[in-house]
């Protein structure tokens, strides 16, 4: 085996503290990116695509799978975030905004001498501790009545709907569900 790689002329190469903050700057690009939009007062984003079609949104997967994200480590994240609204149908900008802020703080501890290792660690461990959490934490509610179901829908479609429009759906979804609804299922 030769000692000699080729390499593709156009490749960039990188030594590993330089690669580690280029990932963490795209994670925090895409943070830039998503983090108006978090909520029921996150702000409208236009997209125009290439044909000049426009889209408004602030749903964070439409804004996600319509960004062309060249960058490995954001692409990663985008598809880690998407899959989220794929399985659950919400938390893909919180998803984006978690990574990032984990990342954030990962670089500052590297800079000040942990060592990655140390960092993905601790990660795991805090990992393992928010569902110990969550799993003490959680309340499995006797009845599930009107008024819970309103509040959850509330809560749901503000955060992708305006809250005006949203209050008009809220009985109606409700209603809807009620219909569906197995008596023997929670």
């Amino acid at each position: 085996m030769a000692s000699v790689q080729y390499i593709n002329s156009r490749a960039e190469v990188l030594r590993k503290t330089q690669a580690l903050a280029m990932n963490i700057n795209a994670a925090k690009g895409l943070q830039e990116v998503m983090k108006s939009n978090l909520g029921p007062k996150g702000t409208i984003k236009m997209l125009v695509g290439g044909a000049g079609q426009i889209k408004l949104t602030k749903d964070g997967s439409v804004l996600l799978h319509e960004m062309q994200i060249q960058h490995p480590t954001a692409s990663m994240i985008a598809r880690a975030a998407t899959a989220q609204d794929d399985i659950v149908g919400d938390g893909t900008t919180s998803n984006v905004l978690f990574i990032g802020e984990l990342l954030k703080q990962a670089e500052r501890l590297i800079s000040e001498g942990v060592h990655p290792r140390v960092v993905s660690e601790g990660f795991e461990y805090a990992r393992e501790f928010c569902l110990k959490f969550l799993d003490q934490f959680k309340i499995q509610p006797k009845d599930i009545d009107a008024t819970l179901l309103k509040n959850v829908a509330r809560t749901s479609l503000r955060t992708k709907l305006i809250p005006d429009l949203a209050n008009l759906l809220v009985d109606e979804v409700v209603e809807a569900v009620q219909i569906i609804r197995k008596p023997e299922k929670p």
